[in-house]
């Protein structure tokens, strides 16, 4: 329990930031969940486009505090890297079966 007067306001002000933050926060997760299925079901246009909306939406969080920037960055790279691996492994996969065809 907060003793002093200013403590009180604080934790009160906590309290109205959680409930403004939790759905911009549920949303950044919805996306990123959404992007990587895609990205692993190996849809290549659609999960660029999955991806390039969660950035935004990562983004668009870190710019109004509702999750801290590098935190915006460490998911946004994470995200890149899986996009990345899929679609090289996508274009490894035609080159291997020219390979066993001939």
């Amino acid at each position: 329990m907060p003793s002093t007067k200013s403590a009180t306001r604080e934790a009160r002000l906590n309290v109205i930031r959680n409930i403004r933050g939790k759905p911009v926060r549920s949303q950044v997760k919805t996306q990123i969940t959404g992007a990587e299925k895609l990205v692993f079901a190996g849809e290549g246009d659609k999960a660029k486009e999955a991806v390039v909306a969660a950035i935004s939406a990562l983004d668009k969080a870190a710019g109004k505090g509702f999750i801290h920037p590098n935190n915006a960055a460490r998911r946004k790279a994470r995200l890149m890297k899986k996009l990345n691996q899929a679609s090289t492994a996508a274009a490894a996969k035609p080159k291997a079966k020219e390979k066993e065809a001939k």
